[in-house]
């Protein structure tokens, strides 16, 4: 299980107070590792120093030939020198000691001088020393220094970083207390990236536009939720209102009869309703298309054309194809956007005229994209205020038209949502007496 992620402040405290451990315990040792090197270094010095002016003596002492001699040069120079120690000896037998201070910590070195002595030269072993016992003192005096030093610097840096953290969070905390006070229905009021510190401003406009687009839909939900409760209002109404009446005192079997099927026909249009809702709630949610196959977008118009064609003979009315395309597409799907659009077609046209479905490449920038599908009628014109809204859920252009009741305007929302799944598009005109509404599927890699 994963712990708990600490807060940025601590972290950013914790991560201050390590580095800061880090650099000066570095720095520290590398101080104390040079002046040990340098203490070293002059103790070597000094003993070869020393050691040079012992064979200089000895070279002295030879010349007459006597240890006796020897002995009285050495006491007399060593009797000033507590900090060295030096030990003659020749064949086993001590010629020469001297008394340095019993504490100390020395560092020794062994040499052989030849003496010469009645003609006879002898080996003599000497061992020279100086004391290192005050470096070394120096030395561990320096080491708690340094550590003292290491423990006090990345305490004082530990706090004043703490400090240094909290104030450089206060924007934060800042924009903490402004998005806090903000609500979906106050997005009109957004947070202003200029107050604060550049770092934050990216940040700060993309929570803009996150909650410009969380406004609307928050917009889209409160009228989509009034829409839904109109629409269902009335059909429920009539519902009660034909069920009271029909309960009021007896009746035949032939009205029951009526109003049950009044009641039905509403009763269907509610269940409408619900599953055009349902269908574009989906779609909505990114819903994928059931299935895909490339096929004939005439062949599928020509479908929809013979659904229609009692309802088409019975408005006095022609349908046409014209065109043809091969698309990948969900054929369920573009026969249902179809629908909807030669329904809204047949109920708006003229009297005797023809309605044409145009399918057609749609050219872009660099040649086809898709292919445009288009349901073309004679009648009269849409006002242009209204062709922006045609495809907006519940929206009715011609609320006064004969049968305009019968349908609840969901439509032309699922023409949209269907062209959305197919990577395409709506689009609507009126002008020249001819309404022209349809949409497009984008064309896939295969068929480019």
């Amino acid at each position: 299980m994963s712990s708990r992620p600490r807060s940025l402040q601590s972290r950013l405290s914790l991560w201050l107070a390590v580095q800061t451990l880090f650099g000066l315990s570095v720095i520290c040792f590398a101080i104390y590792l040079v002046t040990a090197w340098n203490f070293g270094q002059n103790q070597e010095e000094e003993l070869s120093n020393k050691a040079v002016l012992v064979q200089h003596l000895l070279r002295e002492a030879e010349k007459g030939g006597d240890l006796v001699f020897l002995r009285h040069k050495l006491d007399d120079f060593f009797s000033m020198q507590d900090d060295v120690t030096l030990s003659i000896s020749a064949g086993g037998r001590q010629l020469f000691e001297s008394r340095p201070t019993a504490s100390g910590k020395w560092m020794l070195r062994d040499l052989q001088v030849p003496w010469t002595q009645a003609g006879t030269i002898t080996q003599l072993d000497v061992r020279l020393g100086v004391n290192t016992a005050q470096e070394a003192q120096l030395l561990r005096r320096l080491a708690w220094t340094l550590l003292g030093a290491v423990v006090l610097g990345t305490a004082l840096v530990s706090l004043t970083g703490m400090w240094l953290v909290r104030r450089g969070l206060k924007p934060l905390k800042a924009l903490t207390e402004r998005t806090a006070a903000m609500a979906p229905d106050k997005a009109n009021q957004p947070i202003d990236a200029n107050d604060f510190a550049q770092e934050l401003r990216p940040w700060i406009t993309q929570f803009n536009a996150l909650l410009l687009r969380v406004q609307r839909a928050y917009v889209q939900l409160e009228s989509f939720n009034a829409d839904v409760a109109h629409e269902l209002r009335t059909p429920l109404a009539n519902l009660i209102g034909s069920t009271e009446l029909a309960l009021t005192r007896p009746r035949s079997n032939e009205e029951l009869q009526t109003v049950l099927a009044s009641n039905l026909e509403e009763v269907g249009r509610l269940s409408g309703i619900v599953t055009d809702m349902l269908f574009l709630s989906q779609a909505e949610r990114g819903a994928p298309m059931r299935s895909r196959a490339v096929t004939s977008l005439a062949a599928q118009a020509a479908d929809v054309i013979d659904f229609y064609d009692a309802m088409l003979e019975e408005a006095g009315l022609r349908a046409q194809v014209r065109g043809d395309a091969m698309a990948d597409v969900d054929a369920a799907l573009v026969r249902r956007a179809l629908f909807n659009l030669l329904g809204n077609a047949i109920r708006f046209a003229a009297p005797a005229s023809t309605i044409r479905i145009e399918i057609a490449e749609e050219h872009g920038e660099e040649g086809a994209s898709g292919f445009a599908v288009a349901v073309v009628n004679k009648g009269e014109p849409i006002d242009p205020a209204a062709l922006p809204r045609l495809f907006e859920r519940f929206y009715r252009a011609a609320q006064a038209r004969d049968g305009s009741t019968r349908h609840h305007g969901l439509g032309l929302s699922i023409v949209e949502a269907i062209a959305r799944m197919h990577g395409g598009r709506v689009f609507a005109a009126s002008r020249g007496g001819e309404t022209r509404i349809g949409f497009t599927v984008a064309s896939s890699e295969a068929e480019r």
